[in-house]
């Protein structure tokens, strides 16, 4: 039933349900969003009504309460869980379900890899219409303390004083909670963030506006924690040892990062190509994990610091086999004349956003023997799809779980090319 007293937003729609009508319904399945999604007969002559419940496992029996109608679904907020999933947990974190950084701490980790899994499918074939095998999602070694980097902001003192430390609020864009401890943080993350937070509320007249803080770890010594984004930091993945500045990008789950760039370098050498160009090759993590497996290497980057750091880190490790370069990725292959394609591995890991078009053009006028396509997203890795599967056949699809108790992940697509005639 709808709460009489709860006074209704001005632009309600009040079909098909009142404003906190409550409703029981069954969630079927999951959102690559995370979201719980339930069904409900609304007319005998039409489809069952759509409705979104966050903080849902498929399976369950729930009630909801109607905050929103749109013109083919409803969303609604969890009331109560009457018939829970076996595959429900209790939450490490007291802030989940308020705080906006986890979707999946509900659910036991083997369910998160399977709806992961299954995302990854249905984003295949609803957005670059391929039907494929996805292999079964990698788990990362550890659930939760695996991240080793966060981004705590704070909006603008006011009268003095800096309320809310800490990550936007749940289905609110501006709004922040306090975030003392992050589970999901590695352990030294959370012994600092206490005296860091402290720090700032003390200096709170010193900011006028809103600010990010920063807490990364740093394998240079154990528990180091760098906050200051020019501060030089260093990570290990396997026998290699990588330097970067804190404020820079670098993948900050460390644990499966032996595993996730192992499998990169294998997929781009099983062709037996000779060269490989690396597109995206920031401060060279791709690119020197797999030089050992080829005659020749390059990396590019647009970023002239990360290219420093990429040079600099092949020198740490002394391998000799790599050259990198400074430009737009928009045009790349000029840089690389002297690679026969037929004989040259690509590795693109492209911006979120993913590639642009002209990339893409050039990359399929380039045509190289084997495409490894790595993506923190999915939908932007399956738009380019579109650009690249009349050109390449897709072999092998590996999701990676760098995200645990998260919607996000990373996914390792293969291409070869096709031979013509």
């Amino acid at each position: 039933m709808s709460d009489p007293q709860k006074k209704r937003p001005r632009k309600f729609n009040p079909e098909p349900f009142g404003y906190h009508e409550e409703i029981d319904l069954t969630i079927d399945s999951l959102t690559n969003l995370g979201q719980g999604v339930g069904r409900v007969k609304i007319r005998e002559s039409e489809a069952d009504w759509v409705v979104f419940v966050p903080f849902t496992v498929p399976g369950e029996k729930i009630r909801a309460r109607i905050f929103r109608n749109s013109a083919n679904f409803s969303e609604a907020d969890l009331v109560e869980i009457i018939e829970p999933s076996p595959e429900r947990v209790e939450p490490q974190c007291p802030l989940f379900g308020d705080c906006g950084g986890c979707q999946y701490q509900h659910l036991d980790y083997a369910t998160q890899l399977r709806w992961k899994q299954k995302h990854v499918a249905e984003v295949l074939r609803k957005l670059a219409n391929v039907e494929t095998e996805i292999d079964p999602v990698i788990p990362s070694p550890v659930e939760y303390g695996y991240r080793s980097k966060i981004t705590p902001h704070f909006q603008r003192p006011r009268d003095g004083v800096i309320d809310a430390i800490g990550f936007l609020r749940f289905g609110r864009r501006q709004m922040l909670i306090d975030v003392p401890q992050c589970p999901i943080a590695s352990g030294p993350i959370n012994e600092k963030i206490g005296p860091l937070r402290a720090e700032t509320h003390r200096n709170a007249l010193s900011y006028k506006k809103g600010a990010t803080l920063l807490l990364r770890d740093s394998a240079e010594a154990p528990g180091l924690v760098c906050t200051d984004s020019t501060d030089v930091c260093e990570e290990v993945v396997g026998d290699l040892r990588f330097q970067f500045h804190a404020g820079e990008f670098f993948q900050n789950n460390p644990h499966i990062l032996p595993a996730f760039t192992g499998h990169v370098a294998e997929e781009a050498s099983a062709g037996g190509a000779k060269n490989l160009v690396d597109a995206y090759c920031g401060s060279g993590l791709f690119c020197l994990t797999a030089a050992n497996r080829f005659e020749r290497a390059a990396g590019i980057e647009i970023s002239e610091p990360a290219i420093d750091w990429a040079q600099r880190n092949a020198k740490l490790n002394d391998i000799e086999n790599v050259r990198f370069i400074q430009g737009d990725a928009a045009d790349i292959f000029a840089s690389v004349p002297d690679f026969n394609p037929a004989e040259t591995a690509v590795i693109i890991d492209p911006p979120r956003k993913g590639s642009s078009t002209e990339f893409l053009a050039q990359l399929v006028e380039f045509r190289p023997a084997r495409i490894v396509y790595v993506s923190c997203n999915p939908s932007t890795q399956a738009r380019d799809l579109n650009e690249l599967k009349d050109h390449f056949r897709i072999t092998r699809v590996q999701p990676f779980d760098l995200f645990p108790q998260t919607r996000h992940l990373e996914c390792v697509i293969t291409l070869e090319t096709i031979q013509q005639g």
